[in-house]
């Protein structure tokens, strides 16, 4: 994707629900497009595959914050094809 056409924008807050409990995430919009678009090809809500994300998190040796981790899932995602 060319850098013209990434669409640059500040962090944008929304709140999503994880095991009923609502919280905080700041992705810039990219990030937030390209969230939507993996939780539609999982067939999941986005609060859902967050939820996902936010476990496996939870789950590794050195966990990051959640913000973190959703970008890591998503790049990973990305680069895996």
């Amino acid at each position: 994707m060319p850098a013209h056409s990434v669409g640059y924008g500040p962090p944008i807050k929304r709140s999503v629900l994880i095991s009923g409990h609502a919280t905080s995430i700041s992705l810039e919009p990219i990030f937030w497009a390209a969230l939507e678009i993996a939780a539609r090809d999982a067939g999941l809500p986005l609060n859902a595959l967050v939820a996902e994300i936010d476990a496996a998190r939870i789950a590794s040796e050195n966990p990051p914050n959640l913000t973190s981790a959703i970008r890591q899932w998503l790049f990973a995602r990305a680069i895996s094809g």
